[in-house]
């Protein structure tokens, strides 16, 4: 089976960036009148995503930011012992009580980040394995609508122009979706930080040796005197799910 994240290929190129405005994202999420109301946005997300239109996951994802749920720099217990049930799968031969397990597990890490692409690429891949194409494909579409999200919100070449990210590990994720290994991140600002690539690549005659993202969301209610720790990432093309076109 083809690995499911051969995103890029399928994304037009970005004549402009869809950079995130923080006015813009409370005045719209929060005005109930608005389309982009969030409790609406998020029950239609909840219900499968499908139908939900990229500019209305960009009001979704950036303004999850401003609820209460958002607290970047708590613990995620459900994380690690979820990536631990699935460090123990075995991709092209699972176990069913292990796949059902994850996705119990995948519930209480979702409570914390309902939009991790690494969570939502492990629940796609347990519903396929259990025969459910239906709703392998409702979280496939979940997990492409929040990259997409990221990847428009800057091309990441530049200190100027970052991706933006409301957890430290969607920009890992988002290049383990490229198919690009990365090195360790280092913060060059405040709100940015690069993580340089294992093996720079070559776009339009230029080489990249990594990408920024903005990752100042995440700092907002920073704790004084607090220390993160980052989770263990997990590398998406460890698993092969169905690619749907």
């Amino acid at each position: 089976m083809k690995r499911l994240l051969f995103l890029l290929a399928a994304l037009p190129a970005l004549a402009v960036a869809k950079v995130p405005v923080e006015e813009d994202i409370l005045d719209r999420t929060m005005d109930a009148s608005s389309p982009y109301y969030y409790p609406s946005l998020m029950m239609r997300y909840n219900a499968g995503g499908s139908s939900l239109t990229d500019e209305e996951y960009h009001y979704l994802y950036y303004g999850y930011a401003y609820q209460d749920g958002y607290k970047p720099l708590e613990s995620n217990p459900a994380m690690d012992k979820l990536l631990l049930l699935a460090s123990g799968l075995d991709p092209d031969n699972p176990n069913r009580e292990t796949l059902e397990a994850l996705l119990t597990v995948a519930r209480d890490a979702q409570a914390r980040d309902p939009f991790s692409p690494k969570v939502l690429n492990l629940v796609a891949y347990a519903h396929g394995a259990l025969g459910d194409r239906e709703q392998e494909k409702a979280w496939s579409d979940r997990m492409h609508g929040v990259l997409r999200t990221i990847l428009a919100s800057g091309d990441g070449l530049t200190q100027k122009s970052p991706r933006h990210v409301l957890m430290f590990d969607h920009a890992l994720d988002v290049l383990s979706a490229e198919g690009l290994p990365y090195d360790k991140a280092r913060i060059v600002s405040r709100t940015v930080e690069f993580v340089p690539l294992m093996t720079p690549y070559v776009v339009d005659g230029k080489k990249r040796k990594g990408f920024y993202f903005d990752f100042g969301r995440v700092y907002w209610n920073k704790p004084e005197g607090y220390t993160y720790k980052r989770d263990r990432t997990w590398q998406f093309n460890n698993l092969k799910p169905r690619v749907y076109k």
